[in-house]
């Protein structure tokens, strides 16, 4: 994970009890350096908690631990999912489980919100969609999908926000049953949030903003364009791992298709919208947890 050069100091009188330690909030705000230091002064394993972490393929440009990281403390499940691999939150539920009855304190870190909210409330066990159903679902239009939804069902729904419309079409078309039939039968949480240390960093806008410009020129100066290269054979931006931030626009530039410039701006724009959407998610979910404003 290439960062700035971070002063410990910050963590030391952060408060951490017996048992699991969560830590999320947006990108490039300093949730590993946290992991690192509470790993290295209270014991434990860094579990990653990053729906793009999870792929091989990219480590610098998802910011997976380097080689001085592991050398710190022990790390899991980052890079372990092949770069072409389906993967879901469902997934990494069930490869969390046995981290969580092992000897060491569970670290779980990351900016994927979902996973945590699946974690600490339980994540509903519904049937896998067929491919058939997703292609008629991509045809269809909005209002179509908005259609044949039951009235609970788009009381609960942005009508304008259409993945979250088409996934409960989807799943009413596939099994006869609403989602939130389906979320209302969601099991026990793996860790309830009662049970845990939970951290949410929040930084000033200002402070993240020039975070991440910096974090991109050190990602580029360290290797991304090599990286790039090397994942350009395989390129299909279909695949979730190449939804890495900065992914498409260094293919682009390996292709002629942009500058280096440009290529570096649109990711650092894109890196800055995802923080946004993290933020807003941390302020609608995570109200219950420990927050900390960073200054590193």
């Amino acid at each position: 994970m290439l960062k700035p050069t971070e002063n410990p100091a910050p963590w030391a009188n952060v408060p951490v009890h017996d048992g699991p330690v969560l830590i999320a909030g947006p990108t490039a705000s300093g949730k590993s350096a946290l992991a690192l230091h509470i790993a290295q002064t209270r014991g434990g394993v860094i579990i990653n908690a990053d729906a793009l972490q999870v792929f091989a393929g990219w480590p610098l440009l998802t910011a997976q631990p380097t080689a001085a990281d592991l050398a710190l403390a022990p790390h899991a499940l980052y890079g372990h999912v092949p770069f072409d691999a389906a993967y879901s939150v469902g997934h990494w539920l069930r490869d969390l489980a046995p981290l969580l009855a092992g000897p060491d304190r569970p670290i779980i870190v990351g900016g994927t919100g979902l996973y945590f909210t699946a974690l600490t409330q339980g994540l509903a066990v519904i049937p896998p969609v067929p491919h058939a159903v997703r292609q008629q679902a991509d045809r269809l239009s909005l209002d179509d999908l908005l259609a044949g939804l039951d009235p609970v069902s788009l009381s609960r729904l942005d009508p304008q926000n259409r993945a979250r419309v088409q996934r409960a079409w989807e799943v009413v078309t596939t099994t006869g049953r609403t989602l939130n039939d389906w979320q209302a039968d969601t099991p026990a949480p793996l860790v309830p949030l009662d049970q845990t240390t939970a951290f949410v960093l929040q930084p000033t806008v200002d402070w993240l903003n020039a975070r991440i410009v910096q974090r991109f020129d050190q990602m580029l100066d360290h290797g991304a364009l090599a990286e790039a290269e090397q994942m350009r054979t395989f390129w299909n931006p279909a695949l979730l791992s190449s939804k890495a931030i900065g992914a498409a626009d260094l293919i682009g530039y390996l292709d002629g298709t942009r500058t280096l410039a440009q290529a570096r701006d649109s990711a650092v724009t894109a890196s800055r919208q995802y923080a946004k959407r993290q933020r807003t998610w941390c302020r609608a979910r995570m109200q219950g947890w420990t927050g900390i404003i960073p200054v590193l």
